[in-house]
């Protein structure tokens, strides 16, 4: 079976550029676990279910499942046979993510989905889930975390970039809350599993964090590390 290295932590940590980093060094697919929540989120808007209740929600999957796919490098999304990596970002869709996310009917129907990303030469696979539910035997577990007041500079600087303007106290306590909310769910609660290496990126630039996360994969992958 092929080999997944399987990156979790909470929001603003890093883990998107850290994951397209490793891929893009070993040369492997990259699934980013949070724009296919993204992607049923957005069919279940256009179906106008979101809110409708698990149970109609669970029967709206099995009776019209929406066809995911996604691009090796895990850029592109697919929803449908639709390209929709760009609409899957909206400020809309990400509330709707929000409630649907944690149900079981979402996080059953995308279980199967996640793990046939899984093919040769191997997979990095980024989410909040992945080395404790999806994953569980990956190869290396790295848990990318840093205090939130870092994550929410990070955030404001992204936002800032993009020309929105966000407060830094109310960006904190966002991320607090939602990492609360992530590890005090029943369902595959955001945690850090025995055999994840917790990377804490505090008090480290980028370049820093690549180097780290890269040691760590020679670590188990000692072939590449001439790479």
């Amino acid at each position: 079976m092929s080999p997944v290295i399987a990156i979790d932590g909470p929001g603003a940590a890093g883990k998107g550029v850290i994951a397209r980093y490793l891929a893009e060094r070993l040369g492997w697919r990259r699934l980013d676990s949070g724009a296919l929540y993204r992607a049923v989120s957005l069919s279940l808007l256009r179906a106008d279910l979101v809110h409708a209740g698990e149970t109609r929600i669970a029967a709206q999957l099995a009776r019209h499942p929406p066809e995911l796919g996604s691009a090796p490098d895990g850029e592109a999304i697919y929803l449908d046979g639709e390209d929709v990596s760009a609409a899957i970002r909206s400020e809309e869709v990400g509330v709707a993510a929000s409630v649907v996310a944690p149900l079981a009917a979402v996080r059953d129907f995308l279980l199967p989905t996640q793990r046939s990303f899984r093919k040769a030469p191997g997979l990095v696979a980024e989410g909040r889930d992945m080395a404790s539910v999806v994953f569980p035997d990956a190869l290396l577990g790295i848990y990318l975390t840093a205090s939130p007041e870092e994550r929410a500079r990070r955030r404001h600087k992204q936002l800032k970039q993009k020309g929105i303007n966000a407060n830094m106290r109310d960006l904190i306590r966002d991320l607090s809350d939602r990492d609360q909310r992530d590890s005090a769910r029943s369902l595959a609660p955001l945690k850090v599993v025995p055999h994840a290496v917790v990377l804490d990126t505090t008090k480290l630039d980028i370049r820093q964090t690549r180097r780290k996360a890269w040691r760590l994969v020679t670590k188990v992958c000692p072939e590449k590390a001439a790479r």
